[in-house]
This record gives C-alpha cells, sequence and structure tokens, in this order.
C-alpha cells in the first residue's frame, strides 16, 4: 500500500471520529441537522460510486430507501432491530439486481426514465397491497434515539467510503471508468460491461436499503407517499453532482451546504421547495459542470500552468 493512501485512510478515520462526536454537544437540532446531512452522505456517495465513473444516471434511490424503511416497518415486532439491517441489505441488493440485469443495457434518457419510474411503481405497488389489507401505514416504534440513529449512518459512511476507496483501486474500478469513457471500447478490449455495472449497482441499491431501515425508526409512522417519495432521489443527485463525481469525497461537498441550503428555504419556503430543486439541477448543469471537485481541479490546473510559464 502506497504512503498517499495510507495518509488518505488516516484523514478519514480521523474526520469520522471526529463527526462521531456530534451528539456529545447536546444540541438536539445539530444532532437532527447532523442526521440528514450523514443520511444523504451516505446516500450521494454509494449512489456516486455506480453512476460516477458509468456516467448512468440513476434516479431509483427512492425505490432502495423505500423497500429498507419496510423492511424495518414490517419486522420490527417480529425480529431484532440489529437483524433488519443485514435483511435490508439483501433486499435492496437483490432489488437492484433484477433492475439491473434488465435494464443497465438501456442508456442515456432510457435508463433514467426507467429508474424514476421504478420508484413509483414500487410505491403503487406498497400502496395497493396497504390498501387490500386495509392498513394504510406502519408504525415503527423502538427505543432508537436519533443519537443511535445518526452513529449507525456515521458507520456505515464509513464502510461505504472503505468500499468506494477498494473499488477505485481495484480492477472492477478500472473496467468502470472506461465503460464511463466509452462502453464500446469497453467490450471490445474484453470487459463484461454487463457484469461490471450490475456488480456496483448491486452495493449501491444495498446501501441505499440500509439507510432506508436505519432511517425508518426516525419516522414513527411510515407511509408509501415518505418512504418512495422521488424527491428523494433527485436530492440525491442534485448532492452528489453539486460535490462532483471525480473524487470519492466529492458528494459530501455537495451534501453540506445544499442541506443547509435546503433546510434554510423549506423553512422559510416550505411552497417552494420543488422549484428550488429545478432551479438547483440547472444551475449545476450549466454553471458548475463537475461539481465543485472539477471547479477545484480546474483552479489547480489553471495555478500549475501559470507556475510553468513563469
Amino acid at each position: 500500500m502506497k504512503r498517499g493512501d495510507l495518509s488518505n485512510l488516516a484523514w478519514g478515520a480521523a474526520l469520522l471520529v471526529l463527526a462521531a462526536l456530534l451528539p456529545l454537544t447536546g444540541d438536539g437540532y445539530l444532532i437532527s441537522l447532523g442526521v440528514t446531512i450523514a443520511m444523504y452522505t451516505v446516500l450521494a456517495t454509494s449512489w456516486a460510486l455506480f453512476s460516477g465513473p458509468t456516467h448512468y444516471i440513476s434516479l431509483a434511490t427512492a425505490a432502495f430507501f423505500g423497500v429498507g424503511t419496510y423492511v424495518t416497518g414490517a419486522g420490527i415486532d417480529h425480529l431484532p432491530y440489529w437483524t433488519l439491517l443485514p435483511i435490508a441489505a439483501v433486499v435492496g441488493g437483490v432489488l437492484a439486481a433484477l433492475v439491473g440485469l434488465a435494464t443497465l443495457r438501456l442508456s442515456g434518457v432510457y435508463f433514467v426514465i426507467f429508474t424514476l419510474g421504478l420508484a413509483e411503481m414500487t410505491r403503487q405497488v406498497v400502496t395497493w397491497y396497504q390498501n387490500k389489507t386495509g392498513h394504510k401505514g406502519t408504525y415503527v416504534l423502538t427505543d432508537l434515539t436519533d443519537n443511535d440513529i445518526y452513529w449507525q449512518l456515521v458507520a456505515l459512511a464509513g464502510l461505504v467510503f472503505l468500499i468506494g476507496w477498494a473499488v477505485g483501486r481495484s480492477r472492477l474500478g478500472f473496467a468502470l471508468r472506461i465503460i464511463g469513457d466509452d462502453e464500446d471500447v469497453a467490450r471490445h478490449v474484453g470487459i463484461n460491461t454487463a457484469l461490471s455495472k450490475v456488480a456496483l449497482f448491486i452495493v449501491s441499491g444495498a446501501v441505499a436499503a440500509v439507510v432506508g431501515a436505519i432511517i425508518a425508526p426516525r419516522y414513527v409512522y411510515i407511509e408509501p407517499s415518505t418512504a418512495f417519495t422521488p424527491m428523494l432521489s433527485f436530492q440525491v443527485v442534485i448532492m452528489a453532482l453539486l460535490g462532483g463525481t471525480g473524487r470519492l469525497w466529492g458528494p459530501l461537498v455537495g451534501v453540506i451546504p445544499f442541506t443547509l441550503l435546503w433546510e434554510a428555504i423549506s423553512s422559510s419556503f416550505p411552497n417552494q421547495t420543488t422549484l428550488l430543486l429545478g432551479l438547483s439541477f440547472l444551475a449545476i448543469v450549466y454553471l458548475l459542470p463537475g461539481g465543485f471537485v472539477g471547479l477545484w481541479d480546474r483552479v489547480k490546473h489553471r495555478s500549475a500552468r501559470r507556475r510553468a510559464l513563469a
């Protein structure tokens, strides 16, 4: 292992430990905000693990997240809470595998439309089932506090960063980068493009499902409209693109400012949140391509050129 890799791991571990100290402040608002930031950090980073190198824009996050919440909702009265998290990972991974095998031969707008439709279809199926059985929603009653949920999400974030770090240095990561540059070239050089994409899509889906399972006790009462909201998918995409998918830590750089801005706007102008979402997406695409990471790389490149010419 290179010295630079060890340094990056050490810095990452130190930041995680520092983040884990937040509940010790005892500030309820800060802890609540921390839960939101930690949740979106995990979701945006796991989304970027797949969509970053492949350039496939997935809007299926809400489907996997919602499935995870319902795993906890359906199982909390029958199984210990800690067994529900791996179950959610398996269910999310299986769903992602099925979706990936069926759709990852699609590309461009067709893949985007299908993944958006998947979340809506899943929501409608759950709604139909609950209406048929006479249940409009599901209560999730546990002894877990926001502190417990926050620490679980921070630990999961550490695991996701570790997975991303390992994938980025593996043959799979190299294959996905070639696929993102030119999928036809990847096929011609012998890369199994379908298997490579499905493998990382499974990781992304499993992580999103675990996040849903962890967050479910915070909702107390879950119903399809909240568990499978398409707003979640769009927010994850915007946060990841705002930070930039060119670096593993890029989504985190987008999550923090966007979450703070979203909190301020939604509390002051609750009816304009959808408008904010649309404007944010347009601004990122036209004004900040590559996100903050891309901007930082361009600044460094210009500085290096100036030094070379001086």
